[in-house]
């Protein structure tokens, strides 16, 4: 017979409350996700974030949605990952696999593809201001001393006319079409062009007593400019090929941002390096003495400015082009005003400067120093994720 005091006695059993497992040690349902409460500071973010993360087609996009939040890889440390990437991976993995088919028409559209025909005709579109400024200006040389000065002036207009169309449609599509309500920048590139072509001469009579009536032009950088879209559109495409290589194989933000800015400086100066016999050839055959310096800052800048625009920030380059317009602006202002009693004092920094370089030095330091800012600005925006990745 057992006594009630046996450890073998069943009753005991009973007396003994059952023991709860741990919350830590639940087994989990295949294909759950773990839920860790305030001990699992990704799941926060991940609830923040949860729309970027449904629209994301990989881990780059959401990394590069996390950098234009303000995340850097040493605020991801707070995440416990090691950078941004490894936390955008996460987040990615997180989300059921049905957000992670790839968006209508395939990878050509979240990132540069090689696509032979859209080349083909982005490139093809380049090419056709050019060609109008060319055509134009033959048509122009080979009719000189036959038409008169009204035919000519309307051969002008209409070869005008189709050079913007012709940049229209070119800016539309391909490496240099940028997002809708991409800024003023197209009134400040009118202001830019036609003081490029009438600026200097403008001055000159100014300076000297002026305006005394028409003053000619020099539409070689014109000219010269719009043959250089075709290569800037080209140098647009590199720079925006290797940008997104280079944010595939990242570890960090901070590598690609030390990758990239080298990128940058390559591909402006691979256009640099285009764009100097294009306006020589185009003042050459114009019957010019030189390549112009401000045309070659005014084609930096333009070049600068569109491809910001292009990589959704279209800002930086509209105030640096209103900045050109205002210093051209002023010079002749400040000459103008001079000629009133007092104000004589006005004109002498515009006096010492086209002493030393000309009435182009105007421009070139107007559009030179808008260009070398905006291309600071540059290294830093471009240098970001977030500017790789379309929405």
């Amino acid at each position: 017979m057992t006594r009630p005091d046996d450890p073998a006695t069943p009753a005991a059993a009973p007396e003994r409350p059952a023991e709860i497992p741990p919350r830590t040690t639940a087994r989990r349902a295949p294909g759950t996700t773990a839920r860790r409460g305030p001990a699992d500071p990704v799941k926060s973010l991940l609830h923040h974030h949860r729309d970027l993360c449904e629209r994301a087609v990989d881990p780059l996009e959401i990394a590069a949605g996390l950098e234009a939040h303000g995340l850097t890889d040493r605020t991801a440390a707070r995440y416990r990952h090691r950078d941004v990437f490894a936390l955008a991976e996460e987040l990615y993995a997180r989300m059921p696999p049905r957000t992670r088919e790839p968006a209508i028409g395939g990878p050509s559209e979240t990132g540069p593809g090689p696509d032979t025909e859209a080349r083909a005709a982005w490139t093809l579109l380049a090419l056709l201001p050019g060609a109008a400024c060319l055509a134009t200006a033959g048509v122009l040389r080979v009719t000189e001393g036959v038409l008169g000065d009204g035919t000519r002036a309307l051969v002008t207009v209409v070869g005008a006319l189709l050079a913007c169309l012709a940049l229209r449609a070119c800016l539309g599509r391909g490496p240099l079409r940028a997002p809708e309500g991409a800024g003023r920048a197209g009134m400040y590139a009118c202001w830019l062009l036609s003081y490029a072509v009438y600026g200097e001469e403008l001055l000159a009579q100014v300076m000297s007593g002026g305006p005394d009536g028409p003053w000619d032009g020099t539409p070689a950088p014109l000219l010269g400019l719009a043959a250089a879209v075709a290569l800037a559109a080209w140098c647009a495409h590199l720079f925006t090929v290797h940008a997104h290589r280079k944010l595939s194989g990242s570890r960090g933000l901070e590598e690609f941002g030390e990758g990239v800015r080298p990128l940058l400086l390559a591909a402006v100066t691979l256009f640099l390096g285009a764009l100097l016999p294009l306006l020589y050839l185009a003042d050459l055959g114009l019957g010019g003495g030189g390549t112009p310096v401000a045309a070659v800052a005014l084609g930096v800048l333009f070049f600068v400015a569109r491809l910001l625009a292009a990589h959704g920030l279209p800002e930086p380059g509209t105030v640096a082009l209103a900045a050109a317009c205002a210093v051209e602006a002023l010079a002749p202002a400040l000459v103008l005003s001079a000629r009133l009693p007092g104000l004589e004092p006005l004109a002498q920094p515009v006096n010492v400067l086209v002493s030393a370089g000309g009435t182009g030095a105007v421009s070139a330091l107007a559009c030179g120093g808008a260009a070398l800012g905006l291309l600071l600005h540059a290294a830093l925006a471009l240098s970001r994720a977030s500017a790789h990745t379309r929405g």
